[in-house]
């Protein structure tokens, strides 16, 4: 929050509707969705972030906010989306059509992006990832596959040939989304020769967001590096460091 109202202060803009006044006043529940930008630098990269919240609410503070704020500071940009509990894919296959559509204005490059999310947010994250939903939901053949998924903790199970490579972590003891199931789910995608990388935390149990001062934490590093790995282009950190490849590493 800190680093918003700093951004806010400096004159730059933080917050960008997603919906034309149009589409608005047809549909107020639209007047309130929108992305929060963490800015990394100019023409870099972008990441989505989708806290989780069971589609009841949009769990932000501790679920998307904190994760682009350490996007950002790794030096790519990362949008926190809100968006509407019923009805969360066609907000994020809005938003990836608007950020797509206004990379320029934006500051950000078009493609090369990932999709982040924990629990709720993860499952948005896959279907959107998947490239067959990406054009069933957004309309469009023109708007590129993201590098790759981020996933917390969510028990998502679908898999097939057009899913993105897939980071994954979650703890041990998860009683709503099951570590067993997760792995699955990428040994079936590693089967298909899509790059996965997964993560499993000894104790801990679900939303650990960040995982600072737990076994978890540091693990947005390892995402990140996934990330990097899977670009189309050699894209690099603050740290100047390009990344090797996890494809199918398991721990």
């Amino acid at each position: 929050i800190n680093r918003l109202y700093s951004d806010a202060a400096a004159g730059n803009q933080i917050f960008y509707r997603m919906y034309s006044d149009a589409e608005i006043a047809a549909d107020r529940s639209k007047a309130d969705t929108g992305l929060f930008l963490f800015r990394g630098e100019v023409g870099k990269p972008f990441a989505i972030t989708n806290a989780g919240g069971g589609f009841m609410y949009v769990g932000a503070m501790h679920d998307s906010f904190p994760h682009s704020l350490e996007i950002s500071n790794a030096g790519f940009n990362a949008f926190a989306l809100i968006y509407r509990p019923d009805d969360p894919y066609s907000d994020l296959a809005k938003a990836i059509e608007f950020i797509h559509d206004n990379a320029s204005e934006l500051g950000v490059k078009a493609d090369d992006y990932s999709l982040w999310g924990g629990s709720a947010g993860a499952r948005m994250s896959a279907v959107l990832g998947n490239q067959a939903y990406l054009q069933q939901l957004t309309d469009r053949n023109d708007i590129p596959q993201a590098s790759a998924v981020i996933m917390q903790y969510t028990g998502y199970t679908q898999a097939s040939q057009y899913d993105a490579p897939t980071y994954v972590c979650v703890g041990s003891n998860d009683g709503i989304a099951s570590w067993r199931t997760m792995q699955n789910r990428l040994q079936r995608l590693s089967a298909m020769g899509i790059p996965t990388e997964f993560h499993v935390y000894e104790g801990l149990g679900h939303g650990f967001g960040l995982g600072q001062g737990t076994v978890a934490d540091g693990w947005i590093n390892d995402a990140l590096k996934f990330w990097q790995t899977n670009m189309k282009t050699n894209e690099k950190g603050k740290n100047g460091n390009s990344y090797r490849n996890f494809s199918r590493a398991s721990d």
